[in-house]
């Protein structure tokens, strides 16, 4: 894991295998920026000449390495891209500094420290500047490397920071952020805010990234359950047994194809002063096959990622709990695995959910609105002040929206606004979406209470709406679809990695502080 240290020693003076330095991108080449003082220095004023030379812009994730000149405690300085210099009077904002550190930090992997001399004129730098590197370091490497580590990693051994994609280095050890005071009350909250929330979402990323084999409905309920011990959350675990005691038909309905059963896990982190309860529902599937409804050759591969909404609010609820946040938070992970089998439900099987509605299955392969219906009424007989359900739902909003952004649904216009502002304002890409009336009716069944399918055209609409028929009533509710960016199958960039991504944990996170705050849009 890799350590983050404030520190107020000079560029100059302070020791590291690196020290990484701004550049944005001026109108007439590259622009030294604010916190590289010294080193520009070192180089007789002409370090933005000398990036020039060699072909460095100060674009956005731009990463140039460079000898250190005499004078320098550092043998490599990292010239790291910020994007365009800001307008006067204006200060990069939160998110170019968080990319540039998270590219400057997976260029360093294998480093024992690095120093980050990026501009720091405010906390919320600070903090961008220690979330940007502590993501970018990330790498999952339990997998490689000698069989007595494979084991451990089978017992639930995590890497939660290094590596590179071919795994043989160590991760990058330490960062010291230059011009983070570790004396200021609001940097050292800042920074302490900071490896709170990329510590849970990096457990995220493992927890999507771990294959299939080894993370299982009850495996990953065994890890919830651990987490809740060591951050003081309760933990409630429904095994196949009380799910049928309890008629979770759509649970069981999506579990019964596989001999790994499913559960239902809640999770509750209460604060003596929360005047607002906020339930996180997460669709969980361990693998999606598509059951009887097989995926097509070349759709399977990834598909340990379907959980990858449930890891979300898994991390955002110990986050809130390691944050002391004053609100309540109550998350719900419908944990199932689809696969085809003699036992799997079919096309055309009706469910009876929690709810007491009946679904008519047309596609097997629309599982997660029938794990996540039961776990939206099971949240919603608490009567919570509000309930998002986060899950990688349907292909149809990748095809919307891209691979990097999420979609946002709600039975409240404010509440879908806020959701997106809270989204922006924390780096995440999203996008508001409508929930239109008239795409319900493709949804009437002949025989049940409603079907799991309806018109192709706009399908994650189309599943916004199933999911808003198991929302209690008076409820404010809003879905995320992070489908696209929740598992990257590209090349990293900024603090993105390979793999998963722990999406939407800073959206739910910020939304709890919000409403501990007593806004809760």
């Amino acid at each position: 894991m890799t350590a983050l240290t404030l520190s107020t020693a000079g560029a100059a003076t302070l020791r590291a295998d690196a020290l990484v330095v701004g550049v944005a991108k001026g109108a007439k080449g590259p622009v030294v920026a604010p916190g590289a003082e010294a080193v520009d220095k070192a180089f007789d004023g002409k370090l933005a000449s000398v990036l020039d030379t060699l072909g460095a812009t100060g674009a956005e994730g731009e990463v140039t390495k460079l000898p250190a000149p005499s004078g320098l405690k550092t043998p490599v300085i990292l010239a790291v891209g910020l994007g365009a210099v800001p307008e006067k009077d204006e200060a990069y904002n939160a998110e170019s500094l968080r990319r540039a550190a998270g590219a400057a930090a997976r260029a360093l992997t294998g480093s024992k420290k690095a120093a980050f001399a990026l501009p720091v004129e405010a906390a919320e730098d600070v903090e961008a500047i220690a979330e940007g590197a502590l993501l970018g370091a990330y790498a999952f490497t339990v997998y490689r490397g000698s069989d007595k580590d494979a084991k451990d990693s089978k017992n639930g051994g995590t890497s939660q920071a290094g590596g590179s994609e071919g795994g043989a280095k160590l991760p990058l050890g330490e960062v010291a952020l230059l011009g983070a005071k570790p004396r200021d009350k609001a940097h050292k909250a800042a920074a302490e805010r900071a490896i709170a929330l990329t510590e849970e979402i990096n457990r995220a990323r493992d927890l999507i990234n771990t294959p299939p084999n080894d993370l299982t409905p009850e495996s990953f309920a065994a890890a919830v359950t651990a987490a809740g011990k060591e951050h003081g959350i309760k933990v409630q675990v429904l095994d196949e047994k009380a799910l049928a005691k309890g008629g979770f038909g759509g649970i069981l309905g999506v579990g019964q194809g596989s001999q790994n059963p499913p559960r239902l896990v809640k999770l509750t982190y209460t604060h003596s002063k929360a005047a607002k309860t906020l339930a996180l529902v997460g669709k969980g599937i361990t693998y999606d096959s598509g059951g009887i409804s097989l995926k097509p050759a070349g759709h399977n591969e990834t598909m340990k990622c379907d959980m990858s909404g449930a890891a979300a609010v898994f991390a955002a609820v110990v986050a809130a709990a390691r944050l002391g946040l004053a609100v309540n938070v109550t998350g719900w992970l419908a944990l199932a695995e689809n696969m085809p089998s003699g036992s799997a439900t079919r096309p055309g099987d009706v469910l009876r959910m929690y709810s007491g509605k009946t679904v008519e299955v047309l596609n097997t392969d629309a599982e997660g609105r029938l794990v996540l219906g039961d776990a939206l009424w099971r949240a919603s007989e608490d009567k919570p002040d509000a309930i998002v359900d986060v899950a990688t739902l349907t292909g149809a909003m990748v095809l919307a929206l891209g691979h990097r952004t999420f979609g946002i649904m709600s039975n409240d216009e404010a509440f879908r606004t806020s959701i997106h502002e809270i989204a922006e304002e924390v780096g995440e890409q999203s996008w508001p979406m409508p929930l239109p009336a008239e795409l319900r009716k493709g949804m009437d069944s002949p025989i049940a209470d409603i079907a799991n399918m309806g018109e192709r055209m706009g399908g994650g609409l189309v599943a916004g709406l199933f999911l808003k028929e198991f929302v209690g009533e008076g409820i404010t509710w809003a879905h995320l679809d992070i489908a696209g960016p929740a598992f990257h199958e590209g090349a990293p960039y900024g603090y993105t990695p390979k793999g998963g991504t722990g999406s939407s944990v800073r959206t739910l996170v910020k939304l709890a502080e919000r409403t501990a705050a007593g806004d809760l849009g």
